[in-house]
């Protein structure tokens, strides 16, 4: 189960989070996306002499005693963080999901009234996210 999701624009500015717990956990939660940025960081900045990392999905970015970090990065910086509490979650539903919720953020990132690197308010895309993390691993078949 998903029991937070993030979006931070390229300068590291929190864009949108929103926790899935029952507890009043948002400031942990926010403490957890902050520091998945450091790993996000390390993974996607090319190495000395490399080519460049053009891999968006970053996958499992560190592991707690409780829950998995996963992490996802578009062409323009703008990472993309998952908070899991299911420890056996499968590969490609996490990478379903970051492809989901990245289209959820591009077509709200696209709505006129919407300034880029401001926070996300839109209740349109609160929603989206929401049924993303709901259909969280069920089969889509």
């Amino acid at each position: 189960m998903i029991v937070c999701v993030g979006v931070v624009g390229q300068a590291n500015n929190p864009l949108f989070i929103q926790s899935y717990t029952e507890g009043d956990d948002a400031l942990k939660f926010h403490h957890v996306v902050h520091c998945a940025l450091d790993v996000i960081e390390e993974k996607a900045t090319p190495k000395k002499g490399g080519t460049g990392y053009n891999e968006t999905y970053l996958g499992l970015l560190y592991p707690t005693e409780d829950y998995k970090v996963y992490g996802y990065v578009s062409n323009t910086r703008v990472k993309f963080i998952m908070v899991s509490d299911d420890l056996d979650a499968k590969e490609a539903d996490v990478r379903g999901f970051f492809k989901r919720f990245h289209a959820a953020y591009v077509d709200a990132a696209l709505n006129p009234f919407h300034v880029p690197g401001k926070r996300l308010a839109s209740p349109t895309f609160a929603a989206r996210v929401n049924g993303i993390v709901n259909g969280f691993g069920k089969s889509t078949a």
